[in-house]
């Protein structure tokens, strides 16, 4: 019975392609069918430029790219990298007479196989059938039909953008001082304490019941926390972090904040687990592998990652160091003098090192003195022109940026010699607040630019969050500078979306913004490489798609043109699931549907 029903419905699908379907169900050899399927798909690719007219303008170019990603999965190579043929998959789910120990296709696979027949046959349907009205005439009533066009065009991503809130609205900014009322009286503080950072390093909340007593928590958010502190799983949020969680009926808005530090009871089960194995097990992005001396990272020639403290005022979820962070209050988070000054000292003697990323951890947790003499060391080295400090302060914790840090980091600042960076990280615009916007002015009026870096997880990548972030961080004085996908460990799965969602975000949202604010590139980390650039196809290749329906890709090192280096296999998200997921958090999949075209 299942075998019947798993049949119908891949012929169902496969119709779609008459000749490839005749050619899946002939009885030949598995080879046999390779080499004919890829005559059908050479085929359609000459009729494509030949500009076939049964397809619609513009339908072309998802044919064939279509094609080249089919083409692309059909290879043996693609085969071997991805442990998996696709296939004799298909072969065996219409040949074999019984399933056993085939892994059943889910609906995801389906999907795929769908919507790929689709798009290499011309019917993926997502175009009007016909051009704008615009292109018809000429002149004025041209432009006047074309601005109308845009205008509308720019109304319905408006419509999305409405939709969310950002920590600068003014309903948003009296709920929040209800909040930070409500915290101080909890630990008996005055306003004074409020704006001193020591204060809010001291009361770190940690546990879930003191979590419940200042905000409101559902039963499994009670109990991911509880578990976190049993199984010793880093976790900790600040009281004015704490502060932009909603305390009333619950609207829906603060999810984002919530997911940045408030993790899932699965995550807590999984990085126990894990924590059972060994460290390196957790170490995603081949950390120890890349490290030349304890404190330093390198990936690139000019660049190297200084990590002087392993600890920050508050957890995110997600971090990528989350195997080195042992506690928000561990005692061996910061590097010794010792070993820190053997650190510089490296660097020092590295002298293709120009650029020096000061990270952790959050730097900014260290104390005045130690920053300063920190950048005084990396300043008297004569080959590095640029030092960048990674913090999360102004989001986590704004009152650590005080007027004298910014002015101890600002001596080191030399226009013409020297630069110094601030790269933050804000995830939504329900963090920026006007206490981020204070912060982020205090770098900015002695000269010293701020950037953001994004990290695209489920719970910013609805249509336009993303977009609406940047728009309002351009506003706050905060320059876009990376969007990453989401680290593939397996104990953030829930945190993950499709590599195609991000493409799309980036072609059919971002796209619509003044190139002044979409200034971000999207990018993978390739574990052990670095960052792989998302927008152009020559970086990655899709090479299988599972039974489950998740893809699999390949994807090329950066130094591909220089020198000869390994590529990475990395299996993705289903497409299927995440817009499962959408809907089921009550999100309409439909305006989402052109994800399945992008490689």
């Amino acid at each position: 019975m299942e075998k019947e029903r798993i049949r119908r419905r891949l012929h169902r699908v496969l119709s779609t392609a008459p000749e490839l379907q005749e050619i899946m169900v002939s009885p030949g050899p598995l080879e046999e069918k390779r080499s004919r399927i890829r005559e059908f798909l050479s085929g359609m690719l000459g009729a494509t430029f030949d500009d076939d007219p049964t397809i619609p303008p513009l339908e072309w170019i998802l044919t064939r790219d279509a094609i080249e990603a089919f083409r692309m999965i059909l290879s043996r190579r693609s085969e071997q990298l991805a442990g998996f043929s696709f296939l004799r998959y298909l072969n065996d789910l219409i040949h074999r007479p019984d399933y056993r120990g085939l892994e059943r296709p889910t609906p995801g696979f389906f999907s795929e196989l769908d919507h790929l027949l689709r798009g290499i046959t011309g019917r993926a349907g997502i175009y009007e059938k016909t051009f704008l009205a615009f292109t018809k005439h000429t002149g004025r009533k041209a432009a006047r039909m074309r601005s109308a066009d845009l205008s509308r065009m720019y109304r319905k991503a408006q419509a999305f953008m409405d939709r969310y809130a950002c920590g600068l609205d003014d309903d948003v900014v009296r709920r929040r001082s209800k909040n930070k009322q409500r915290i101080l009286d909890y630990f008996g503080a005055t306003e004074l304490e409020w704006e001193d950072w020591h204060w809010h390093t001291r009361h770190i909340v940690r546990s879930a019941d003191t979590l419940k007593a200042l905000v409101r928590v559902t039963d499994e958010e009670y109990r991911a926390v509880s578990l976190a502190r049993k199984y010793r799983i880093p976790f900790g949020i600040t009281p004015y972090y704490l502060s932009l969680m909603d305390h009333e009926e619950d609207q829906g808005l603060d999810y984002a904040v919530r997911a940045q530090v408030i993790p899932p009871v699965d995550y807590v089960t999984r990085m126990r687990e894990l924590k059972d194995r060994s460290e390196r097990s957790m170490d995603f992005m081949l950390e120890r592998d890349t490290s030349p001396i304890e404190g330093i990272t390198r990936r690139y020639p000019s660049i190297v990652i200084l990590k002087p403290i392993l600890t920050c005022p508050q957890i995110c979820v997600y971090c990528q160091r989350n195997w080195e962070i042992e506690d928000v209050y561990s005692r061996t988070a910061a590097l010794s003098r010792e070993k820190q000054e053997r650190a510089i000292e490296w660097i020092a003697q590295t002298p293709e090192i120009s650029e020096v990323l000061i990270t952790g951890g959050d730097p900014l947790l260290l104390s005045d003195e130690r920053i300063e003499n920190l950048l005084f060391r990396l300043s008297s080295i004569d080959h590095v022109e640029r030092i960048r400090i990674g913090t999360r302060t102004p989001v986590t914790l704004p009152q650590r940026v005080t007027d004298t840090l910014v002015r101890h980091i600002n001596h080191f600042h030399n226009p013409g010699k020297r630069e110094i960076l601030i790269v933050t990280h804000v995830e939504h615009p329900y963090e920026i607040t006007p206490q981020l916007l204070d912060a982020v002015q205090k770098f900015r009026r002695y000269g010293m630019e701020v950037y953001n870096q994004l990290v695209f997880t489920f719970f910013n990548s609805r249509r336009f969050e993303a977009a609406f972030l940047r728009r309002k961080l351009r506003l706050a004085g905060v320059t876009p500078y990376y969007t990453f996908n989401t680290k593939g460990k397996e104990e953030t799965d829930a945190y993950r979306v499709p590599i195609a969602r991000l493409l799309q975000e980036q072609q059919e949202e971002s796209r619509l913004l003044p190139g002044s604010v979409r200034t971000d590139e999207i990018v993978f980390n390739v574990p052990g490489l670095g960052k792989n650039y998302l927008r152009a196809r020559q970086h990655h290749d899709i090479i299988s798609i599972l039974p489950d329906g998740r893809r699999v890709y390949e994807f090329h090192p950066w130094e591909k043109k220089l020198e000869l280096a390994n590529t990475y296999v990395y299996t993705d998200v289903s497409i299927h699931d995440y817009l499962r997921r959408l809907k089921e958090a009550g999100e309409d999949p439909a305006p989402y549907r052109t994800i399945w075209y992008y490689y």
